[in-house]
């Protein structure tokens, strides 16, 4: 595990997003077990392409006028017993990091993965998660708000 004081500028990247962090299996299971309407799940990681591409993605995605109701995330290498626990809602996708789903009722509808962000421009990721969102979430769900 990396120490917390390296990691907490990339928690806080989402979490200054209005992101919640899911810690635990136990906060994991709180939010997507028996969940309805969306949910995005970000597992966050400390690698180059998370940093460079991902969480910047992440946010610029936030700003689409849609959006999904709730906004998690999990720290990859970091809360290992929360990425695991949301990992396992994930079926039939395998463990990455980073990692971007969008679960509607509590299936996955979209999913991007490593090699889905790798080498992608965060602008090029952002267009697929606004895609998704405009696909899966619609107005009358999208109950978060779009920061000001």
């Amino acid at each position: 595990m990396y120490d917390e004081r390296l990691v907490a500028p990339m928690r806080l990247e989402l979490t200054q997003l209005g992101i919640e962090e899911l810690r635990t299996a136990e906060q994991v299971d709180d939010v997507l077990k028996e969940s309805s309407g969306t949910t995005l799940v970000v597992v966050n990681s400390v690698c180059g392409c998370a940093a460079r591409n991902a969480r910047p993605a992440v946010g610029d995605a936030l700003r689409n006028g849609v959006r999904p109701d709730r906004l998690t995330t999990v720290f990859a290498g970091q809360d290992t017993d929360a990425t695991a626990r949301a990992r396992s809602y994930f079926t039939g996708y395998r463990p990455s990091s980073p990692q971007i789903a969008l679960l509607k009722d509590g299936d996955v509808v979209f999913m991007l993965e490593r090699h889905q962000i790798e080498g992608r421009s965060a602008e090029m990721i952002a267009s697929d998660l606004r895609g998704a969102f405009d696909r899966w979430c619609t107005s009358d769900d999208a109950a978060v708000q779009t920061p000001a």
